[in-house]
């Protein structure tokens, strides 16, 4: 036991010098820092916020002007036909060959108040006949203007124009309630960590002071100080403060292990955790905190968006009745023989299409689907109703928690103080022999309480904190809005 005891004192020697040497200070801010910018919870947030900007990017795309080019580089035809031969008045079939080709470029504009497009395009096709009737052909449309429009129809660029910027806000939102929620997180393991270390040192310095008062036991049954039950209680506790050192020097290792992993920092380095004082300067009036949380969190967003989406599908329904679709273009067009003649002398060109499709009978599927949207959306109403009541509710709870935690605080530190003292009180009360082994035990357990105690308080209050910030985006410290800009001036997107 006593070679055991050098060990372990000589271990514990060994890593208060390493400590002192290598050891790197971390505080609760500075690991929330790191966890934001450097953990794989970050990485993935920042992934999620550039997928959702390259959406945005691809729906601002999508409202510019668009240039398309269409071509068929070569078409060859050799095939039996069924012609009519007005000589003989009867229908015979003819070996036909031919080449074709064709290209042309088209510039289209979409027309969100209508959802109809704008277009200007160019053509020009070559056909080559081989056989009896060996001929070739070019024929050109040098421009064309023209417009196509769905009437009465489904107008999806609206509908677009209203949820796009909608969702890339909402991402936006997304990727600072990500960080609030890596904050968060990292403030568990933190404290995790922090509860590991100081019941690590508590139960080193426990199992020293066991080995000491089992050997002034020894001393004081000598004359007669103390009973033989107390002696043996005393090894007794030796023994098990022994195996408590070990587990708790387990729990460590996991503490530690989980801690690093999360902030993705180095397993090779020391690292040396500081509580954080009490910030008695944080209000978070409840009123203040349900504005924020209407103006800033995501889901609201999100609910905002369902909506829209759900309107929209009820108006896709009704405007699906029929299709009516009109399309004109205005330009020139030329046939010859040669590529020169296809452009010279251009005829004028002029094209209107008015078409129209109408159920005759369909048996109700078109109004059971309409209702079916209707239905849906009014089920999405009140199931948003219940999502943000219960948002709110969850905020209320953390203002509140929060707010009480931070009374909490004062007296868990002023009980730590006081179990402290009472404890190195009575240790030397009792080497000295003027209390007995069950005072001092008692007072030991009191003292470990309120250490963990203490430490959870903190840990709850501090974790309330970023909770309410995750709901709301709001800095109470700062007294303003989290901004996107600041959370991403390291990120290159």
């Amino acid at each position: 036991m006593k070679f055991f005891l050098l060990v372990v004192i000589g271990a514990s020697l060994c890593n208060s010098f390493v400590y002192s040497q290598n050891r790197k200070k971390l505080d609760l801010f500075q690991c929330i820092g790191i966890a934001s910018d450097s953990s794989l919870q970050a990485f993935i947030a920042q992934n999620y916020y550039q997928s959702g900007y390259w959406e945005y990017r691809s729906y601002q795309a999508a409202r510019l002007p668009s240039l398309s080019l269409r071509t068929i580089p070569m078409q060859y035809n050799r095939s039996i036909v069924k012609r009519y031969d007005f000589q003989e008045n009867i229908d015979v079939y003819r070996v036909q060959q031919s080449l074709y080709s064709s290209g042309g470029l088209i510039l289209s504009q979409n027309f969100d108040l209508t959802g109809g497009t704008f277009f200007v395009d160019s053509e020009l096709g070559f056909i080559k006949s081989y056989g009896n009737n060996n001929n070739r052909q070019f024929n050109a449309v040098p421009i064309r203007v023209g417009y196509s429009q769905a009437l009465f129809g489904y107008n999806n660029s609206w509908w677009e124009r209203k949820i796009g910027p909608l969702k890339f806000e909402k991402e936006k939102k997304t990727f600072l309630y990500r960080q609030q929620e890596i904050a968060e997180t990292t403030v568990q393991h933190f404290f995790n960590y922090v509860q590991a270390q100081k019941e690590y040192e508590l139960a080193l310095e426990n199992m020293l002071s066991a080995d000491t008062l089992y050997t002034i036991g020894l001393e004081r049954q000598k004359i007669s100080a103390i009973s033989e039950a107390d002696v043996l209680a005393l090894k007794l506790d030796k023994i098990n403060t022994q195996n408590t050192l070990k587990s708790v020097e387990l729990a460590l290792k996991d503490a530690r292990f989980a801690f690093l992993t999360f902030l993705n920092l180095d397993k090779s380095k020391v690292y040396s955790l500081e509580l954080p004082e009490n910030t008695d300067n944080i209000l978070i009036p409840i009123d203040n905190a349900l504005t924020y949380i209407k103006n800033n969190n995501p889901d609201y967003l999100s609910y905002q968006q369902e909506i829209l989406e759900a309107e929209r599908e009820v108006e896709r329904s009704r405007k699906s009745v029929f299709d009516a679709n009109i399309s004109a273009s205005v330009g020139f067009n030329q046939v010859a023989d040669n590529f020169g003649g296809a452009y010279g002398s251009p005829l004028r060109q002029d094209i209107v299409t008015l078409s129209f499709t109408i159920p005759v009978l369909d048996w109700g599927v078109r109004k059971g689907r309409i209702n079916m949207a209707k239905s849906h959306l009014g089920v999405k109403k009140l199931s948003v109703q219940q999502k943000k009541q219960n948002i709110e509710q969850e905020l209320i709870s953390a203002v509140d928690n929060f707010n009480n935690q931070k009374g909490m605080l004062g007296s868990a530190q002023e009980v730590l103080s006081l179990a402290n003292d009472a404890y190195r009180i009575n240790k030397k009360r009792f080497i000295v022999g003027k209390a007995d082994m069950s005072t001092l035990i008692f007072s030991l357990n009191r003292y470990k309480e309120a250490q963990r105690n203490y430490i959870n308080s903190l840990k709850y209050y501090w974790a309330s904190y970023y909770k309410i910030k995750k709901l709301t985006l709001y800095d109470f410290e700062k007294h303003r809005d989290i901004s996107v800009l600041s959370e991403l001036k390291t990120n290159n997107f």
